[in-house]
């Protein structure tokens, strides 16, 4: 009877098992293999954070509380607030158009024969360094047109729709007719037909001379005209030429533009040929000879892109020129994830490309657009080394981010404690932003 009931009765409580982690292993022994990792975790990052924390509100010298002095300088120093709106320029911006290009390299690339060769080509400036980066770009913004690519190409284009002076030093030398006029020049006395006229400058070296240069000249007399010759008034070697009269060795003014003024009204104008004569006709009788401000205009020399006005821009170029690859890899890579029968049917249903392209493809992209801005925004909180070595020290205070005024504070003025809070204060601003990227990648992995 007793193994009867024994044999009807409920089964008991199983024996407990040991407690194992998903993998199988004791989590016993899972902490031991993570313990490793979590020290260093601690002492690079948890403690590091602390320690920023605790030294944010102490002085300079660390042995007196400040409360919150260091973080009401964040919003009263005149340095971090200048960091800070920079800051809101380089968030804005830089995320925005590093990933619109991104958007278009790998859209436009899907099809076309070339477009891992030129994918490789646009990732590229991802294997090179900050440092190498703002190298880089300290030579491509500089002023000099002979050295920086972006004014050489600026001043190339600049020159082709107004072309400058060669002649931007000439000026009057002894016993010359010509008097300054408003950046131009003057004869001090009326012309008369019949009477060659002599305007000898100074101030053009020989071999600046333009190519179109010839001997100067003496120009002749023609009657009911006004003749006369421009040209360069000087002959290397002591003693040697004569003033007011064209020498052998003395070429003329090619292509200057001479005047014939009235009562401040031009009456008449001509040009200079190679050898410097040029000639006027009857109406320039008893006239003023001018040579205007246009014949020695300076050169273009560009622009100052690492200027107060323009650095930050400037600096956010070089950026972009780095990261536009990043988002371009990481679009393409969602862009290949995309149903291609639903841009087909979009086609089918009479959509243009750009149709399909605004209507479908972005809004699929969408979640993997959000990241990359995102991602982004993060790593520009951070930017430095591009703001440290592109900006010279004139414009450096114009172009300052936060995390450049966080070095020149807690290293260059001594003010760790500032320095400290500026490190909370990214930190803060940093957290939103990583929270959104975890939510969003926990979201995709339960899809």
């Amino acid at each position: 009877m007793a193994s009867a009931a024994a044999a009807g009765a409920p089964p008991g409580p199983a024996a407990p098992k040991s407690r194992k982690s998903v993998t199988g292993t004791r989590r016993t022994v899972a902490a031991l293999f993570l313990l490793p990792a979590l020290v260093l975790l601690g002492a690079l990052v948890v403690y590091p954070i602390g320690y920023s924390v605790v030294r944010s509100f102490y002085n300079a010298s660390g042995d007196g509380f400040a409360g919150f002095d260091n973080y009401k300088a964040l919003f009263t120093d005149d340095g971090i607030r200048t960091a800070l709106k920079n800051n809101v320029i380089w968030v804005v911006f830089a995320p925005t158009v590093s990933t619109a290009l991104g958007l278009i390299f790998a859209v436009l690339t899907e099809r076309v024969r070339w477009g891992t060769a030129f994918k490789l080509v646009v990732f590229m400036p991802m294997a090179i360094s900050m440092l190498a980066a703002g190298i880089i770009f300290r030579l491509v913004y500089d002023q000099d047109p002979d050295k920086g690519v972006a004014n050489a190409v600026w001043v190339g284009v600049h020159d082709t729709f107004a072309q400058s002076s060669a002649f931007p030093k000439a000026h009057p030398g002894r016993q010359s007719p010509l008097k300054a006029d408003g950046g131009g020049f003057i004869t001090s006395a009326p012309v008369h037909a019949g009477q060659p006229v002599t305007l000898p400058l100074v101030g053009v070296a020989p071999e600046q001379m333009p190519g179109g240069a010839k001997k100067a000249v003496a120009a002749r007399a023609e009657p009911g005209k006004i003749t006369g010759t421009t040209w360069q008034d000087f002959t290397r070697g002591k003693g040697v030429g004569r003033l007011g009269a064209p020498d052998p060795s003395e070429l003329g003014y090619a292509g200057m533009r001479i005047e014939a003024v009235k009562d401040g009204t031009v009456v008449a104008s001509a040009e200079a040929a190679g050898d410097g004569t040029f000639t006027l006709p009857a109406s320039a009788d008893g006239a003023l000879l001018r040579l205007p401000a246009s014949n020695f205009k300076e050169p273009y020399n560009g622009v100052d892109w690492l200027g107060p006005a323009l650095v930050t821009p400037a600096v956010i170029g070089s950026y972009v020129w780095m990261w536009a690859g990043f988002a371009m890899v990481l679009i393409a890579a969602g862009l290949a994830g995309v149903p291609r029968e639903l841009l087909e049917a979009a086609r089918v249903d009479g959509a243009n490309e750009w149709q399909v392209f605004r209507k479908v493809t972005v809004p699929l992209l969408a979640p993997v657009l959000a990241v990359v801005v995102v991602t982004l925004m993060i790593n520009v909180l951070k930017v430095f080394d591009l703001v440290y070595i592109i900006a010279p020290g004139s414009s450096q205070d114009d172009a300052n981010v936060l995390a450049l005024e966080l070095y020149r504070k807690g290293f260059a003025e001594g003010q760790p404690g500032i320095a400290s809070a500026i490190a909370v204060f990214l930190l803060l601003l940093v957290i939103p932003l990583m929270l959104f990227n975890v939510r969003r990648l926990r979201r995709e992995v339960r899809r």
